[in-house]
């Protein structure tokens, strides 16, 4: 019997690697700000397709890894004092990582907390305003004759760019020279606004002079292109 087997996720998606890490997952903008980590790490992982056209993610296999019902979620054998660890929340997963692997996340006590302020500032800001104008502009949404709503978020999403690109004027990451988390977490959000939302138009993205520059940066690291892809979709 192995760490994981106790687990009753692992039986719906069984472990071929029980000893590496456990990515239960789907490529969406938080999904893939896990597969993105793992890939820029190295940190040997086995990534599992969580599929919303099957509900999988309300299955109670997922339910008992996740109550909160979202990807991504982990199962680490390897974790703190050698035993397993189960965690859910893009954010805290993030975290994780990078303290597991010493990569990502500045030492310095002072560069640490500036990391984490933005990375707060993608979870509580970014991630929210940016999906839920993707909601009033691409999906359901848009059908609805009342254009308050989409309009509101347009604007607060506007506001957000303008923020990032205000902090992005002369440096190459969020952090300056260094590539961090909280890059790993608000670009993907980024490249769905223009790209996958096609919202770029509505919010003036071309307005903003440094974020397509970072954003092109950010897509061609090799890890990113890889992660942006995991969990392969059926």
């Amino acid at each position: 019997m192995n760490a994981l087997d106790a687990f009753p996720i692992t039986k719906q998606w069984p472990a071929k690697f029980a000893d590496r890490l456990q990515l239960y997952s789907l490529p969406t903008p938080n999904g893939v700000k896990v597969s993105i980590m793992l890939e820029e790490t190295g940190l040997p992982y086995e990534p599992h397709l969580v599929s919303f056209e099957t509900n999988d993610q309300l299955s109670p296999a997922f339910l008992s890894l996740n109550p909160n019902n979202k990807i991504p979620a982990i199962l680490d054998p390897n974790g703190p004092g050698g035993q397993p660890l189960a965690l859910f929340e893009s954010g805290a997963i993030l975290v994780y990582l990078a303290e597991k692997t010493g990569q990502f996340l500045p030492r310095d006590a002072a560069a640490r907390y500036e990391t984490l302020q933005w990375l707060m500032f993608q979870m509580g800001g970014v991630g929210p305003m940016f999906g839920q104008l993707g909601f009033f502009h691409k999906f359901a949404g848009k059908e609805f004759e009342d254009k308050r709503p989409r309009d509101r978020y347009a604007a607060e999403t506007k506001r957000l760019l303008g923020v990032l690109n205000q902090r992005m004027t002369g440096r190459d990451w969020i952090m300056g020279q260094d590539y961090s988390i909280a890059d790993i977490a608000i670009w993907p959000w980024v490249r769905n606004l223009v790209g996958f939302y096609g919202a770029g138009d509505l919010v003036g993205f071309s307005d903003f002079a440094e974020l397509p520059r970072v954003l092109a940066a950010f897509e061609q690291r090799p890890a990113v292109q890889r992660g942006l892809t995991i969990p392969a979709r059926g």
